[in-house]
């Protein structure tokens, strides 16, 4: 399926529309714990891969560096995360932010999910919340959001 085919499929998908967001203020940045939250489809090899209709999260271990790629779709190319995980995990940098004071720490915890998933409203009412939540008991105050 190539990404014209893929767009022609969801370009029509009602986005939802909230009527009240919850935000909380949190600590300025230099004293903040940040996570990362992506949609890479990443977990550590020891952790189930992604299934196509797992709107489940894994927690990634920010002091491990065996983070893996389980994106199902034949459209995605993986190449860029094989040479340097960064570009959808951006722990090296949060480590550089948090060294060089910019950031209060890294959070020893991360969450990923599988971004490439048509029905969204299990995430938006329970795998999301509840990645959120765990977050928060992490003392997480900030969340860093790669979208992949």
């Amino acid at each position: 399926m190539a990404d014209s085919d893929v767009k022609a499929l969801t370009g029509g998908l009602e986005l939802p529309d909230f009527e009240t967001t919850a935000f909380t203020t949190p600590p300025p940045l230099a004293d903040a714990t940040v996570a990362i939250v992506s949609s890479a489809s990443l977990h550590h090899p020891d952790q189930d891969d992604f299934a196509p209709t797992d709107v489940g999260y894994r927690v990634l271990e920010a002091g491990r560096r065996d983070y893996m790629c389980g994106h199902w779709s034949p459209n995605f190319d993986a190449t860029g995360i094989a040479v340097d995980i960064n570009t959808v995990f951006p722990i090296d940098r949060l480590d550089e932010l948090a060294a060089e004071g910019t950031i209060g720490r890294v959070s020893d915890v991360h969450l990923s999910y599988a971004g490439n998933q048509f029905d969204l409203s299990a995430v938006r009412m329970d795998s999301g919340p509840a990645g959120a939540k765990f977050l928060r008991e992490q003392e997480v105050d900030v969340v860093l959001f790669t979208p992949v």
